[in-house]
């Protein structure tokens, strides 16, 4: 697997292991999932389900590139992503790393001359033949002229992170379901269930490159501590994510992340509504699904 298929730059990090193509726009894809990790931790005996995210993230650049002869530094736009996973398929088994499959299905791909310019991508995950998880996400692809169009000022990587706001404290470690305080990403405020986004470049994980806004998986991982803020000290598991990505959120303006509860979803499992502003408009929204976890797990 081409690391630079993947849009990573550090080895560790690359969580697909092979590709090939099933069909016309369908392919198989398998990943590995570390036993331990540095920043996906496992939790209540099951892996981290934010894995599942950065996989199908991985997923994105690595079929423009291989698949739909994008070429290397076109800028991909995350649109919105939505899963849910069964969490009795997330079980630690041992001393193992788990072995995933995916079975990806592309759908509404546009094109400009001979290159895909959006994508929607739909997921089966398996592990060990049985069902993980279902995914569905989109994206846009844009080449360099056109992304500096779009970001202005903003597309300049030194420019932007000269402008970045100083860190403010983190939340408490146990509040965000954390062991180290260098990966909280919140900051708590006065108003409860309100927190200002830690942007933290030199976190290896998050920012394994540099770039010139925050990514979209600090946003989800804001998401996902947010909640975990909101139901502490209840046993919670994250098994759904229903996300919009709607605007940038950009290093030289604090952004404020909200948590909401929501009412139960069919299955009666607890949901919170996340978002995130900046600037007085919402830059990215998330519905969040819970899985309570019995004590004796």
């Amino acid at each position: 697997m081409p690391i630079s298929y993947t849009h990573k730059t550090n080895p560790a990090e690359v969580l697909l292991t092979s590709w090939h193509r099933t069909g016309d726009d369908t392919f198989a894809v398998t990943a590995r999932w570390p036993r331990e990790h540095a920043f996906y931790l496992a939790r209540f005996g099951r892996h981290d389900p934010l894995f599942l995210t950065e996989t199908v993230r991985q997923t994105l650049p690595l079929l423009s590139h291989a698949a739909y002869d994008v070429p290397l530094g076109h800028q991909l736009l995350w649109k919105d992503l939505g899963w849910d996973v069964d969490p009795d398929g997330l079980r630690v088994e041992g001393g193992a790393d788990a072995e995933i499959d995916l079975h990806i299905t592309s759908s509404d791909v546009k094109y400009r001359k001979e290159r895909a310019t959006a994508v929607t991508l739909s997921v089966e995950a398996e592990r060990a033949g049985s069902r993980l998880a279902t995914a569905r996400t989109s994206f846009t692809i844009h080449d360099r002229a056109v992304y500096e169009r779009l970001r202005g000022r903003n597309a300049d990587i030194e420019s932007a992170n000269a402008r970045i706001l100083p860190l403010p404290p983190p939340s408490p470690t146990q509040h965000a379901g954390r062991d180290r305080y260098q990966d909280v990403v919140l900051s708590r405020t006065d108003v409860p269930l309100r927190w200002q986004l830690r942007t933290d470049t030199s976190h290896p994980v998050l920012f394994d490159h540099p770039v010139d806004h925050a990514p979209g998986m600090l946003l989800l991982e804001a998401a996902r501590q947010a909640t975990q803020s909101a139901t502490h000290p209840r046993r919670t598991l994250v098994v759904g994510l229903s996300c919009d990505f709607t605007r940038y959120a950009e290093f030289d303006a604090p952004c404020w992340v909200t948590a909401a509860p929501l009412p139960r979803d069919l299955d009666a499992r607890p949901r919170m509504l996340v978002t995130a502003e900046q600037n007085d408009e919402a830059i990215f929204t998330s519905v969040v699904t819970l899985y309570e976890v019995p004590a004796d797990h």
